[in-house]
């Protein structure tokens, strides 16, 4: 059995009333209502947070306003028994991302010695493993269709200017002996990610892709499953992407 990284204690599960900013979710468990921590401030596919079950994790921290952390979200009805869930915390997804880097189970992407937070040009890369830069992103803005709430499909970027500055980083770190890889993280098991079409609101992230993908930059998409107990690894593969 492949390792599996496993929470501080076990996640506390409940349902999302709603979403009254992009900071709080209103969460209720055992019969009380409280204000619960959302760690992702975008836009979550197209869900109105209503009757939504949700995964919670403790607060830690007596600074802090909120109780919980909601880690995940599930698009199944509130009162089923088995349901698939959604990671949401983009905040926590490097720790995962470094706990199946350093046991050696995504070797396609890099391996080596995992250094994180590296600074590289005017960026700072979530990680550097042997000569391998790695930037990862999780995005949430596309979901898959549920039969509890609404959501649909847009394949749009929320945060172009950062972003591009990572393309732009990565892509002129590589030489003869290194590599550069952004990896999109799911906290499900997502399809393989597909460029949209250009248009108006994403022309210059996909130009800075596509010059970056030119350049040598490498595109992987990594699945994983997050439930109660933990995080397990899916699947990892390369992105064709251009």
């Amino acid at each position: 059995m492949r390792p599996k990284y496993r929470f501080r204690e076990r996640l506390i599960e409940g349902v999302v009333k709603s979403r009254p900013n992009r900071f709080l979710m209103l969460v209720e468990t055992g019969g009380s209502v409280a204000k619960c921590h959302c760690p992702a401030t975008g836009r979550i596919g197209e869900i109105s947070f209503s009757e939504v079950p949700c995964l919670l994790s403790r607060t830690e921290g007596a600074a802090r306003k909120t109780r919980c952390t909601v880690e995940a979200i599930s698009l199944d009805p509130p009162g089923g028994k088995e349901k698939s869930w959604i990671g949401i915390n983009q905040t926590r997804v490097n720790d995962y991302v470094e706990f199946f880097l350093e046991r050696g189970m995504i070797p396609g992407i890099a391996k080596g010695n995992v250094q994180r937070e590296v600074k590289l040009g005017g960026s700072r890369i979530d990680f550097l493993i042997g000569d391998t830069y790695v930037e990862v992103k999780m995005p949430l803005i596309s979901l898959p269709a549920g039969g509890n709430v609404k959501t649909a499909t847009h394949s749009r970027f929320d945060s172009f200017d950062r972003l591009i500055k990572h393309f732009s980083d990565l892509s002129g770190s590589i030489r003869k002996e290194s590599r550069a890889v952004m990896l999109l993280c799911y906290m499900y098991d997502a399809s393989p990610f597909s460029a949209p079409k250009a248009g108006s609101h994403n022309k210059r992230i996909l130009s800075a892709a596509r010059s970056a993908t030119g350049k040598g930059l490498e595109n992987w998409q990594v699945n994983m499953r997050i439930d109660a107990e933990g995080v397990s690894l899916i699947d990892y593969f390369r992105l064709n992407l251009f």
